[in-house]
Formats: structure tokens, sequence, C-alpha cells
């Protein structure tokens, strides 16, 4: 098959998880072909329903033009871990899913396949695979999904967040593993927490800002769909969080009480502000916070730590999730990079001490110093980009 060697193909989806990653390392290969006078084509293959195209249409780079050059919607079905009757009727989307990615990839004949993973991700990676084209995926968490795993068959390499991660693989798999990190959007690395704080309304923050009394910024994430759990731990104890920070709540686009925000929003009106969802924004937002309450899910995680940002984060846990945002959130509290509430302890005694000791701009400052060590090195977006860039204009092919 002729190769289109201007043209990388990427797929990924279901969450924003498996797409920002993906954006990330997008934007930085477009950034190295401009610099050297090349011209780069990014599609992006996606579940045809959900968020997945309007991320990744509304993305745009550092130079304000959009990532993503075309975006292809293919059926994904969902592989389970248990038993579910939904599972044999998703046996016949995946089987739509591979051949319309295979009829995709036949058609456009990318040089190179980039997997942020997500069950959409599986149909593409074999297609690619069947066709020749190189496959290179990406696992963010401690242990691969299953998703990853099968990927992982396809994949000529896998890119690992973690040394870990590589480590529980066997000899013969780890030939085909490369530690980088997981990738973070550029504009993680250009923000400005004055943009941050023009949005919400907040005047500028001041050098003396402890000796004027100024409440600390608090922002409250829960992953674009939102966070049942830590919405309701918002909600438990607004009046605490409200007498000694500021929140800044994005509750969700699947998960939020609309009636409850608006309520707290005038009730506490400057101390707490609530959102849907924020996405232009969010990096200047993340960049003018003081403290993180979030999830621990991949993306949310470096995106506060490339920041420097103390994090109190909430792992998902229990029968329904593999347990690795508990792996996540573990991995940052060993290297005194966060604060965790796991369990049982995801209530309001224990949020309420975490976040206490949040409110000493010195407690903070460790927590910072200790992020600055976990991310030191090559940007991940940018090595993996390198890494793509080269194999397509080296002119290799599989």
């Amino acid at each position: 098959m002729k190769v289109n060697k201007n043209l990388i193909c990427f797929t990924g989806g279901g969450t924003g998880g498996h797409i920002y990653p993906g954006l990330a390392v997008a934007d930085e290969i477009k950034a190295l072909a401009a610099s050297n006078n090349i011209e780069i084509k990014i599609y992006w293959i996606g579940c045809s329903k959900g968020m997945d195209r309007n991320i990744v249409e509304k993305a745009c780079g550092p130079d304000g033009k959009q990532t993503a050059d075309k975006f292809y919607g293919i059926p994904s079905g969902k592989l389970r871990r248990y038993f579910s009757l939904k599972n044999f009727s998703d046996l016949f989307r995946i089987a739509a899913g591979f051949f319309a990615a295979l009829h995709i990839l036949r058609k456009e004949r990318p040089a190179v396949l980039f997997s942020k993973g997500g069950f959409v991700s599986v149909p593409p990676c074999l297609a690619a695979h069947l066709l020749h084209i190189p496959v290179y995926t990406h696992e963010c968490d401690f242990t691969l999904g299953l998703a990853n795993r099968l990927n992982f068959k396809s994949a000529d390499c896998m890119f690992v967040s973690y040394e870990e991660t590589k480590n529980r693989l066997g000899a013969a798999d780890q030939s085909r593993v490369l530690v980088t990190g997981n990738p973070v959007r550029p504009v993680f690395y250009n923000t400005d927490p004055g943009r941050g704080r023009d949005f919400l309304g907040l005047a500028e923050k001041k050098a003396d800002s402890k000796s004027t009394g100024e409440k600390p910024l608090l922002l409250v994430l829960g992953g674009s769909s939102g966070a049942k759990q830590i919405n309701e731990l918002v909600y438990d104890n607004i009046d605490f969080l409200c007498q000694h920070f500021i929140v800044v709540h994005q509750t969700g686009l699947v998960n939020s009480d609309d009636d409850r925000a608006s309520e707290y929003s005038k009730k506490f009106e400057g101390s707490y502000k609530p959102y849907n969802f924020i996405y232009k924004e969010m990096p200047d937002i993340v960049s003018a916070a003081d403290v993180i309450l979030s999830r621990a899910g991949a993306n949310s995680i470096w995106e506060a730590a490339v920041l420097l940002k103390p994090m109190v984060l909430v792992p998902l846990c229990g029968s329904g999730t593999r347990g690795d945002q508990v792996d996540n959130a573990e991995f940052f509290k060993s290297r005194g990079a966060a604060e965790v509430l796991l369990g049982k302890e995801a209530d309001s005694n224990h949020l309420q001490a975490a976040l206490s000791q949040m409110l000493d701009a010195e407690k903070r400052k460790s927590y910072s110093e200790a992020l600055k060590k976990l991310i030191s090195g090559e940007a991940p977006a940018k090595k993996i980009a390198e890494i793509l860039f080269n194999k397509i204009n080296m002119g290799e092919k599989k």
C-alpha cells in the first residue's frame, strides 16, 4: 500500500482522558513539522457518538489553528470485564468499527497510527496492523487497560508514563516499551494565571495576598462528565469551603446538579463559582488555582503537575474500576506531591483535614517542590512527537 508520508492518523476516545493527551502530541508534531518547513496532516478516528467529535474539532494548538484536519467517527462497542447482555450487541458495533476503520485507513494511507486508548481505538489499531501501517500506542496509567492490552499486540511500540508499568511486563514485551511520561497539551506550558482570574471575574492576585487575607483559590474537577461523589462532598461542605477558599467547581456535563449549584452560587456570591465544563480557559484557570481537588485520572493529575499545583485526590475505586486511579493517586502521594482520600476516607472530616493543611502557603510550596522533581526533563508530548515525526520523516516503512 502506497503511504501518504505527510499524514498521521490518531485514534482514541470515549472520555477526554483518551483525547487530550493525543491532541498534545498532535500539536507538538505540527509545531515540529512547521519548524522543518514540512506540512503534516492530522486525521482523528473516534467514536461516532458522544463527545469525541466535539472535543477534537474544537481543539486548537498554541498557534490558534485547528489541531486535527479531519475527524472520522466510527461505531464503538465497550469491552466489559463482567457479564452483560450488551456484550453481545457490542460485538457487532466493534466489528462495524473495524470495517469502518479498515476503509478509512486504506483510503487515507497514513504513515503512522497513534493510539491514545479507549475502546474505540481497538478496531483502528487492528486494521492498521493488517494494512502494515506502523502502530504506536500510549498507556497513561500504572496498569494496562483492556483496550491497550489488545492494542499492544498490534503495536510497534507502546509509550508508558511510569517506569513501574514497563517493569511489570515480560522481558520480550519490555523491548517494545518506552517510558515517556504522560503527554500534556502545549498550552499548559504557556499559561497566564491573570487570564484565568479574568475569566472567573476575580481581581488580579496581589503579591502580598497573605497579609491582605485573600482566600486561596480551590479548583474542583471531576472529569468532563463530572464526579457525583466529589460534587456531593463539595455540597456537603460548602460552608467550610467557601469560608476558607474561593471555590471554582467544574460540575460536569453529566453528573451536575444545576439547581444546587445555582443556589450556592447566589448564597456564596464571589466565593462559589460553578461551571458545567471549561475547555479553552482551563489551562489558565489551573494556573491561577492554589489547590486542586480532583479525581485521579492521569490526564487531570499531570496537567496539574506541570503547573506545580498541590492536589487533594479522590480516586475512583471499587468494583466498577480496575484501580488505575488508585495507583495514580498513591504514586503522587508516595512522592509527597498530593494528599489522597481513598474509599471510606472520602468523607467530610478527611476532606476538611486535608484542605486545612493546604491553607498554609508554606505547606503548598512543599507539594509544589515535590511535583517539580517529578516533571523534570523533556515534555512527554514533545518526546513522543519527535519519535513519530522521525519515523515518517526518515521515510521508514514497515
